[in-house]
């Protein structure tokens, strides 16, 4: 049956002022489709890429593409849920800042017993990103030296703990000593502080010279284009993000004298487009989570009704790790 849902929305793009609390129609859901309730939903990033129009949207839109609740409602042909699961999803369509919402099924991820809703709504979506940058955009085998940018962000963390189950030592950066003491905390086994150190340069004593196979990237402008001169001959330049601005201007050609390496820009969605690999993902999320080898608990907390200040506190840097939005 059709009801109402408040839902965080925007007509125009901008800062956080321009997100709207609105009360608007939820209809009963259509095939193919779920509705969930939520309990927790996450706040990410790439949320204010879509607010501020870095990354365009037919307006106006909903925003978030993460959360978890429960199923209240299937539509026809729903095969991957039944009504009472505890779900999760992540990559949208964008709707998640609201309190129930209709999504394709498809989407839709079982939460297994020992798992807590809102720990995975904190770091779903950043753990199913460290998953396909680990396991699919370099894969790692055990023993490598890598350099992780913004090691105490949301994704950072869960690098730094990941890198550590499999044995790869994390050369992670931030921006005070306080978030290196995080990383190093959560399992980084270097951090620089690039606002006192050259990070080049310390990438270089730290492996003899040598440099790393690969640089994880989710800063952008800030970190590029020196994080090519931390990269070994023939190594991996993987862009994820663009904390501090898009990377503008890329010289293609820099590429060869720098030791013939490899760059590539990744997205999460491409990679869960596929449901068979998007479970085998989730699979890997939760087997280290259950296994206590991931902790996803969020590190700040507020409010549906508090979401522009969570916006505020991301793009200021106040924060660190996972953030939610609790129903």
């Amino acid at each position: 049956m059709s009801q109402t849902t408040n839902a965080w929305r925007f007509h125009k793009t901008g800062g956080p002022d321009v997100l709207q609390f609105e009360n608007i129609p939820l209809a009963a859901p259509a095939a193919n489709e779920a509705r969930i309730r939520h309990t927790a939903i996450g706040v990410n990033y790439i949320d204010t890429y879509h607010r501020t129009g870095l990354y365009p949207l037919p307006l106006p839109s909903g925003i978030g593409i993460e959360g978890a609740g429960v199923v209240e409602a299937i539509g026809d042909a729903v095969t991957e849920v039944n009504v009472g699961d505890r779900v999760a999803y992540s990559g949208g369509p964008l709707a998640g800042y609201a309190q129930a919402r209709n999504i394709p099924s498809r989407q839709l991820i079982k939460i297994p017993e020992g798992v807590n809703d809102q720990h995975v709504a904190a770091g779903f979506l950043r753990a199913l990103t460290v998953e396909y940058l680990f396991n699919r955009s370099f894969p790692l085998k055990g023993g490598e030296t890598v350099v992780f940018h913004a090691a105490a962000g949301g994704v950072g963390l869960i690098a730094c703990q990941w890198a550590k189950a499999i044995g790869v030592t994390l050369i992670g950066t931030a921006g005070t000593d306080d978030k290196c003491a995080l990383a190093l905390a959560h399992g980084a086994t270097h951090c620089i502080n690039y606002r006192t150190q050259n990070f080049v340069e310390e990438v270089k004593k730290i492996t003899g010279g040598k440099g790393v196979p690969v640089v994880y990237d989710s800063v952008g402008k800030d970190t590029f284009p020196a994080s090519l001169d931390c990269i070994s001959p023939f190594g991996y330049f993987v862009s994820f993000g663009n904390a501090s601005g898009p990377i503008t201007d890329f010289n293609l050609g820099a590429l060869g004298p720098k030791g013939s390496i490899y760059a590539t820009r990744q997205t999460l969605m491409t990679y869960i487009a596929d449901r068979t690999r998007y479970e085998q993902m989730a699979a890997n999320v939760f087997g280290l989570m259950k296994s206590g080898k991931l902790d996803l608990a969020p590190r700040q907390t507020y409010s549906l009704a508090d979401a522009p200040q969570a916006h505020r506190d991301l793009e200021a840097r106040k924060t660190v790790g996972g953030m939610v939005l609790v129903v």
